[in-house]
């Protein structure tokens, strides 16, 4: 807190105190008095304690009063007792010492104490500082490029309310920072600030951007009407008739002060761009809200306003529309640049309608400032004298100014960011992902081809395996009457057989012969070689060369000779 500079004057009745508050918000004021005691608190000023030489009272007619041309806050107060003179009034620093204490040591101090007493508990702490008034120093002692405000026009502000203020502008102390500086500072922190995947992702996801794009602001009217009127009557009419101030504007137009000022060819420039650069602020601010105020309206003017924010002098149209360009693109939540170039056209019809329009739009930022705790300040700064000067400024100078912004092209490659390296690189990447993703696609589409093909294939062999099968049932047939004739045969054999085989072999007494089959050739020839008859081994050969042929045939016949096989090895 700032202890404000301050005088006290007097006569019989009452007591005068002049509290000098440049720049205080004019909405919070506190006052406090009571017998000697006198305080006051107006952000970010605070005068704790005033000490006073004689008693003032609360009666009803103490009066305040605020000068906001000289920041000057006025008290006066009654005096307790008419007449009475209160003496060193012009004693500044014994005013502002804190009250001595009325205690003095206790009469009665216990001896026999602990020893171990510490500091904080043998002497008590004074939390009061000591005040020292603030001394106005003469503004013309600094030179014009440690300067801001409204046409250069202010200094050793933020000396003061650095600490308060820190949150309003990004420059650290302005006073001790030429112009040329301060951009070079304000270039590099754009450049740390800008991220490619939120500008990418605006980029590539604009549908929000493109709704709040469509949202026509009241000046798009107006100006269709004032073009309409032109080419119809083919003569210029008066802005004035398409822009209607509001009672709550008119009622803040009645309390600014009528000032003049005087200003030299190159801060009427400066005092130009400066009304440009944050014309496209609050164009910004009222298209991406879409003309509703919400708790970022203010920082969202302040924060792409380099004039606000850096306390930057311009020198030519471009240089303003260019740091606008990349402070949209590095700060707030919507980084397009479409949104730019909407800002850009919104700021000419403005322009084009006229000083009306212009100080109708400087009356909403200077509501959105005051209402708004920090930025109360850039108020008194820049918006303030920007409204009383637009009164007065002509409307030729306007038109000449809207006319140049017009002609001034701004694109992506101005900006610096290498944007449009940035969105063909994203868009490459774009269109792999997408052949990949075709690719993907073409993949799951041919396997049910396949799967059909498969199941045609599986049809043919199902089908080939069923002609397959109905030709080995017939052949199956076929062998089962022949094997029906060799069955027969072997019969006859066997029962020939039977006695010779058991009596040889006695292998199988009393058991049934007939389990013997036709494909043990080759003992039965030696058996019958020696039991046997010759004519009953002819014919027993004819029957085997009959099997070996039977045995020949594929699957379905094969099965008889593999009986034979497994028998021969039972054997």
């Amino acid at each position: 807190m700032i202890t404000p500079a301050f005088e006290l004057t007097q006569d019989p009745d009452f007591l005068t105190i002049i509290i000098k508050v440049p720049y205080a918000r004019a909405s919070e004021f506190d006052v406090y008095f009571e017998g000697e005691d006198f305080k006051f608190y107006a952000k970010p000023y605070f005068l704790r304690q005033l000490t006073l030489p004689g008693r003032i009272v609360e009666d009803g007619r103490e009066k305040a009063c605020y000068n906001t041309d000289k920041g000057t806050f006025t008290v006066r107060i009654p005096k307790e007792i008419p007449g009475q003179y209160f003496e060193g009034l012009d004693m500044l620093t014994s005013l502002l010492a804190p009250k001595k204490s009325r205690s003095a040591k206790p009469l009665v101090e216990e001896i026999g104490a602990s020893a171990e007493l510490s500091e904080e508990e043998e002497e008590e702490f004074d939390w009061e500082i000591e005040q020292i008034p603030y001394k106005e120093s003469a503004e013309s002692t600094l030179p014009l490029q440690y300067r801001y405000g409204f046409g250069n026009l202010r200094s050793g502000v933020f000396q003061r309310l650095q600490d308060e203020l820190s949150d309003v502008i990004d420059i650290k102390d302005p006073d001790e920072t030429p112009v040329d500086e301060r951009r070079r500072k304000r270039l590099a922190a754009e450049a740390a600030k800008f991220e490619p995947d939120h500008y990418l992702a605006d980029f590539f996801e604009d549908e929000a951007i493109q709704h709040v794009l469509k949202y026509k602001p009241w000046w798009v009217d107006a100006h269709k009407k004032m073009v309409a009127l032109q080419e119809e009557t083919h003569k210029e009419h008066d802005t004035h008739t398409f822009v209607v101030f509001s009672e709550e504007e008119r009622e803040q137009l009645r309390k600014f002060t009528n000032k003049s000022y005087l200003l030299d060819k190159r801060s009427r420039h400066q005092v130009y761009l400066g009304l440009i650069d944050i014309l496209l602020a609050y164009c910004y601010e009222i298209c991406v809200n879409e003309g509703d105020k919400n708790v970022e309206s203010s920082w969202n003017i302040r924060k792409l306003s380099a004039t606000l924010c850096w306390l930057e002098s311009f020198t030519s149209i471009h240089d303003v529309l260019v740091s606008f360009g990349r402070r949209v693109l590095c700060y707030p939540l919507h980084r397009h640049f479409g949104l730019v170039t909407r800002a850009f056209n919104d700021t000419v019809m403005i322009l084009q309608l006229g000083k009306a329009a212009v100080l109708k739009c400087l009356l909403d930022v200077h509501k959105t400032f005051r209402e708004n705790d920090p930025a109360y300040i850039l108020n008194d700064l820049f918006i303030t004298d920007y409204c009383i000067w637009i009164q007065k400024t002509k409307s030729k100078k306007l038109a000449a100014l809207s006319e140049s912004l017009q002609k001034t092209t701004l694109t992506k490659s101005h900006i610096g960011f290498e944007l449009e390296e940035l969105e063909a690189a994203a868009v490459l990447v774009q269109e792999e992902e997408s052949m990949l993703k075709a690719a993907g696609t073409v993949s799951k589409q041919q396997l049910p081809s396949s799967e059909s093909e498969t199941s045609d294939s599986e049809e043919s062999s199902s089908t080939s395996s069923s002609e397959t099968e109905g030709s080995d049932s017939d052949e199956r047939e076929s062998s089962t009457s022949e094997d029906g004739k060799i069955n027969s045969l072997q019969g006859t054999l066997q029962e020939e057989r039977t006695a010779p085989l058991i009596d040889c072999n006695g292998l199988r007494q009393g058991t049934n012969t007939s389990t013997f089959e036709v494909s043990d050739e080759k003992s039965k020839v030696s058996l019958q070689s020696t039991s046997v008859p010759g004519k009953l081994v002819e014919e027993l050969e004819k029957q085997m060369h009959t099997a070996i042929r039977l045995s020949e045939q594929p699957e379905g016949l094969a099965t008889a000779s593999c009986i034979l096989q497994e028998q021969e090895e039972n054997c």
